[in-house]
Formats: structure tokens, C-alpha cells, sequence
């Protein structure tokens, strides 16, 4: 059974590795034998070093996903580094809060750009490789709020939407190929995006009054859900968004 989540030999690559989901779903896919192409705004070096120390090759880049020409960037690095691509976690997001009346077109291209036409054509180059070998496992990362609507975040809700029909699309299209294409519905996470919730008492309160785990998730509850998705053990798993929440959408 083991043998099914064994990563080793595997090249993977995460974008937004440097915190949080990011550096522990990149840690999670180390500790199964995977080696890494971390991407992110900023040198993901903290996480590369913590890869480093298990025994597994890592490599940052520096990459603007706002930029469409980074997503060349990114695909040739790992195959310059690594020379095959077999996993793809698109984690890069950002979020803005703003009231909906007030919300700014700025605020909205951008926010879709990173967490939405990203994914997209990062998955469509990776694809590409992938699919000259029969075989390659892309995770996007869709949120609660593929399902719900949401407060104050309505380009956030939006691209969240957009990534679980993206991961649905092509799996469609790409099945056939020997590619997976699946989704990880993260709940409240404590990581960076969500701050501003877990610092309001009143919001914070309300959010944990409904989570039946009764506790804020952590980068390391994604551990085994990419594993597995990025493994043989979801060989026959496809266009599924796999929601880690504590239980949230079951209240």
C-alpha cells in the first residue's frame, strides 16, 4: 500500500512555496520522495532549505505570475533543472477585501490574473509535457469559496469559482492522456490570506463557532491530501475538488 503514495523520482513543481499552504504542501510532497521547482514573488528559501535537509533536490524561482511570461519561465526552469515535469500545484493566489460597491477593476484583473488565468495557462504548458509521456498529475487550489459567496471578496470568490471549473474542464479534455486534474478546497486556513479574519474577535469567533474541528486548519492538513492526489493512489480520481475543512460545509 505504501508503494501507491510514493513520490520518489518525481518532479514537482508549487507555486506560491515560500509560506504557508504553499511551503507545506511543497514539504508534504518532499517527505514522499518528490523533488521540487518552488515558485513564488519572492525566493522561497526557507522552504527550499527545510526540502534541502530531507534528503530531496529543490530549486527556487522567482516568478510574477501578473506576467505571462513567467509561466515560460517557470516550465523551462524545471525542465532545464529536472528535465520532466510530473506534478504541478497551482497555490499562487492573492485576495482583496473590499465592500462590492466599492470593489476596483484593478483589484478584480488582478486578482483573476494570479488565481485564475494562471492556472490556466500554466496547466495548458505543463500539459504539454505531460502528455508526451501518458502521464502527469496537476492540483489547483479552489477554496470554501468555490461553493459559497463569501464577505467582501467577490473577485476572490470569483476566480475560486473559475479554478474548480477550470480543474473539471480539463479533466474532460485531458483524462484520456493519462493526465489527472483535480482540486484541493482548502477551509480556514491560518496562513497570511486570512489575518485580517483571525484578528476581527467578532469574525474569527463566528468562523471557529462553525467548524466542527472547532480549530483553524494548518498547512500541514494538506500534506496528505496532495500526496495523494499527486500519487498513484488517485490514478482514477479526476476533476474532483477535494474539500479540507474541518467540516465546515458539512454544518
Amino acid at each position: 500500500m505504501s508503494s501507491l503514495f510514493d513520490l520518489t523520482g518525481k518532479v514537482a513543481i508549487v507555486t506560491g512555496a515560500s509560506t504557508g499552504l504553499g511551503q507545506g504542501m511543497s514539504i508534504g510532497l518532499a517527505e514522499a520522495g518528490a523533488d521540487l521547482l518552488l515558485v513564488d514573488l519572492v525566493p522561497s528559501s526557507e522552504t527550499e532549505q527545510a526540502i534541502l535537509k530531507l534528503g530531496r533536490k529543490a530549486y527556487s524561482v522567482v516568478a510574477d505570475l501578473l506576467n505571462m511570461n513567467s509561466i515560460g519561465l517557470i516550465v523551462n526552469s524545471a525542465l532545464e533543472k529536472y528535465g520532466r515535469i510530473d506534478i504541478l500545484v497551482n497555490n499562487a493566489g492573492i485576495i482583496r477585501r473590499t465592500p462590492a460597491i466599492d470593489f476596483s477593476e484593478k483589484d478584480w484583473d488582478e486578482v483573476m490574473q494570479i488565481n485564475a488565468k494562471s492556472v490556466f495557462f500554466l496547466s495548458q504548458a505543463v500539459a504539454k509535457d505531460m502528455i508526451k509521456r501518458k502521464e502527469g498529475k496537476i492540483i489547483n487550489i479552489a477554496s470554501l469559496l468555490s461553493f459559497q459567496g463569501g464577505i467582501l471578496v467577490p473577485s476572490y470568490t470569483a476566480s475560486k469559482g473559475a479554478v474548480a471549473q477550470i480543474t473539471k474542464a480539463l479533466a474532460n479534455e485531458w483524462a484520456k492522456y493519462g493526465l489527472n486534474i483535480n482540486a484541493i478546497a482548502p477551509g480556514y486556513m491560518a496562513t497570511n490570506n486570512t489575518k485580517a479574519l483571525r484578528e476581527d474577535p467578532v469574525r474569527s469567533k463566528q468562523i471557529l463557532e462553525r467548524i466542527p474541528a472547532e480549530r483553524w486548519g494548518t498547512p500541514d492538513d494538506l500534506k496528505g491530501a496532495v500526496v495523494f492526489l499527486s500519487s498513484h493512489a488517485s490514478d482514477y480520481v479526476n476533476g474532483h475538488v477535494l474539500v479540507v475543512d474541518g467540516g465546515w460545509l458539512a454544518r
